[in-house]
C-alpha cells in the first residue's frame, strides 16, 4: 500500500510530507498471489528531526525539532486470477489512520509550539495492475496507476491543517522483480503528480520514490537488505489566485533523501509478518528561488528512522489448501 504522514515536515506544501509513505513498497514485488481475496495490516512509526538548510536560517542552529508520526493502514487485495494481454490483474484498496507531530522549536531565538494531527488519511485505490511472468526466467514486471483521492480529514486556512489533503495524487507505478529459488530482488518505482489544492490553489512539484529489496527465504524465515530514495523532481506553483502568494520561498523546491536498513518475516501459515526498519543517510534540500530572492534558503526536511509492520492473510479464495502469499505495498 501506502501511507502519508501529514507532519513530519517536509519539503512541500505547508511542511506536508508526501502522500505515499516512503519506502512502503519495501518487501513487496512485481508478483501477484494465487486467487483470492487478501487483507493487509500495516503499522509504521517514523521518528527523525529536521535537516537542511532552514536548521540554520529558520530554527537558529536547533537541529533537534522533532518529527514523529505513527499510521495504521487497512488494506485489501483482490486477485481475481483474470488475465489481459498475457498479464496477470489485480487490484488494491487502502485506508489509513494517522497521528503526526512537528516537536517544538526555537525559530529566530523565539520558542515556536509544535503542532499536532490525527485522523483519516486520503483514500488510496489502485483501480488495475498488470503482471507479466517473463517465460521461467524468474523475472516479473507489474505496472498500474494509484489514486489518492481528497477525502481524508481537512482543516486548515489552507486545507493543510490535518492528515487529509484537497487535492488529488496520482501515482504511476513499475516494479521489477527476481522471484525465484527463494530470492526477492525488486525495484520500485513511482511518481506522485499532485493536482492543485482546492483550498489554497498551491500545487505541489511531483515526488519520485524508489524502493529496493534485496531478500532470501529459508524455510519459513525472510530477511535481507533494503533501501529506498524520494525526491522531489518538479518546482511547486503558486498562481493566480494562490494563498500563499510568496509562500513558495519558504518551501523546498528540490529534495532528495536516502534511506538504508533490513527486513525480516515470518510465515505463520495462515498469515505472514515482516518487520522492515530503515535509517535515512542523506537528506539535501534546496530552494534557488528563495536563495535569489531573500539571499537565504529556508528549506527544512525531515530525516529519521522508520520501523514498519505488515500482517497479510488470505479473507477467502477458490482453494482453500492455499498459503496466503505476502502482499504488501
Amino acid at each position: 500500500m501506502i501511507a502519508a504522514s501529514c507532519s513530519s515536515a517536509s519539503a512541500i506544501e505547508q511542511f506536508r510530507y508526501p502522500e505515499n509513505k516512503p519506502g512502503i513498497y519495501i518487501g513487496s514485488s512485481a508478483g501477484v498471489p494465487e486467487p483470492g481475496i487478501y487483507m493487509f495490516n500495516q503499522v509504521f512509526t517514523f521518528q527523525g528531526n529536521l535537516a537542511g538548510p532552514g536548521v540554520n536560517s529558520v530554527l537558529g542552529g536547533n537541529t533537534k525539532v522533532g518529527a514523529e508520526s505513527t499510521v495504521d493502514m487497512q488494506g485489501f487485495l483482490f486477485a481475481p486470477g483474470w488475465t489481459f494481454l498475457g498479464a496477470t490483474y489485480d487490484a488494491v484498496l487502502v485506508q489509513s489512520f494517522m497521528m503526526g507531530s512537528l516537536g517544538n522549536s526555537v525559530q529566530f531565538g523565539v520558542p515556536t509550539p509544535g503542532i499536532q494531527a490525527s485522523g483519516v488519511h486520503n483514500t488510496f485505490v489502485v483501480p488495475g495492475e498488470l503482471s507479466w511472468k517473463l517465460g521461467d526466467s524468474g523475472f516479473v514486471v507489474k505496472t498500474g496507476l494509484g489514486i489518492f483521492t481528497p477525502d481524508g480529514t481537512v482543516t486548515g486556512l489552507y486545507g493543510t491543517g490535518n492528515v487529509g489533503s484537497p487535492y488529488w495524487t496520482f501515482e504511476p507505478e513499475l516494479i521489477v522483480s527476481y522471484l525465484k529459488d527463494g530470492w526477492n530482488l525488486s525495484a520500485a518505482i513511482y511518481d506522485e503528480l499532485n493536482t492543485k489544492n482546492s483550498v489554497s490553489q498551491y500545487t505541489t512539484g511531483d515526488i519520485l520514490h524508489a524502493d529496493f529489496t534485496a531478500t532470501k527465504t529459508i524455510g519459513k524465515w525472510t530477511f535481507g537488505p533494503v533501501a529506498y530514495y524520494y525526491g522531489q523532481v518538479t518546482n511547486d506553483s503558486c498562481g493566480v489566485g494562490c494563498l500563499y502568494r510568496t509562500g513558495t520561498l519558504a518551501n523546498p523546491q528540490r529534495f532528495d533523501i536516502w534511506a538504508v536498513g533490513g527486513l525480516v518475516g515470518y510465515d505463520f501459515g495462515p498469515a505472514q509478518l515482516s518487520v522492515w526498519a530503515t535509517q535515512e543517510i542523506s537528506a539535501k534540500a534546496s530552494n534557488p528561488a528563495a536563495i535569489t530572492a531573500t539571499g537565504a534558503d529556508f528549506s527544512l526536511v525531515p530525516q529519521g528512522m522508520t520501523v514498519l509492520a505488515t500482517l497479510s492473510y488470505r479473507l477467502w479464495g477458490p482453494d482453500k489448501t492455499t498459503q496466503p502469499s505476502m502482499y504488501h505495498k
